[in-house]
């Protein structure tokens, strides 16, 4: 049996071209988040502004095309992260052995980040599923699948682990491509950090006004 190899300039073409490709799906992901995050929160000023939201994405078959694409995109860019997470034990524990050995605050970054990865693929898929499956999205539904318990703790978890993974995910963006200097890597993590925590905030405010919205 022969075995032939890739050459070695030809295999670091595709990993740069599927790094380059990560990074773009990674980006459109963080600024989609972003979005879906403020046009959910519309609910706080009044469902009737949600409702009106959904209404555009629907007559304009952007809830019943975007919302695919988005699963796609989804998908890609978990599988090509993937590339990069050790899946056997054996992989696992050697990170585990070099971040401890190592105490640097990046690595420990890229290990949440790995660890959200998988929780997120589960939870995120699910949540996907369910809305996509149940159009249109209009607050009412919304409102009664928070409230009915099982939700809100589902949504309690997802909120914070895709709002610290989105965060994270941004400043190694901004790190690994070179869009920061290292002497602006400290303040730019702390402005990432508030951002993360405003945008934890303001899903929390959201899922509270859900709660306690009427559905009769």
């Amino acid at each position: 049996m022969s075995i032939s190899y890739a050459p070695a300039g030809r295999t670091g073409k595709w990993d740069g071209a599927m790094d380059w490709v990560q990074m773009l799906s990674g980006a459109g992901l963080i600024l989609f988040m972003w979005c879906h995050m403020i046009l959910v929160s519309s609910v706080v000023i009044s469902p009737a502004v949600m409702d009106a939201i959904a209404e555009f994405f629907e007559a304009t078959g952007m809830a019943q095309v975007g919302g695919p694409l988005v699963f796609l995109l989804f998908l890609t860019h978990f599988v090509l992260a993937a590339r990069k997470i050790p899946f056997g034990f054996d992989g696992q524990k050697t990170i585990w052995q070099h971040a401890r050995m190592l105490r640097h605050g990046d690595t420990w970054l890229w290990v949440v980040q790995a660890v959200s990865a998988m929780i997120i693929l589960i939870m995120g898929s699910i949540h996907m599923w369910v809305v996509l499956t149940d159009l249109p999205i209009t607050a009412i539904k919304s409102a009664e699948r928070i409230q009915s318990g099982f939700w809100a703790v589902f949504y309690l978890i997802l909120l914070p682990l895709v709002e610290v993974h989105v965060g994270i995910g941004l400043y190694r963006i901004a790190v690994k491509w070179g869009f920061i200097k290292d002497k602006e890597r400290a303040r730019f993590k702390r402005g990432e950090n508030i951002l993360t925590l405003v945008f934890i905030g303001i899903g929390l405010i959201t899922l509270i006004r859900f709660l306690f919205l009427s559905v009769n």
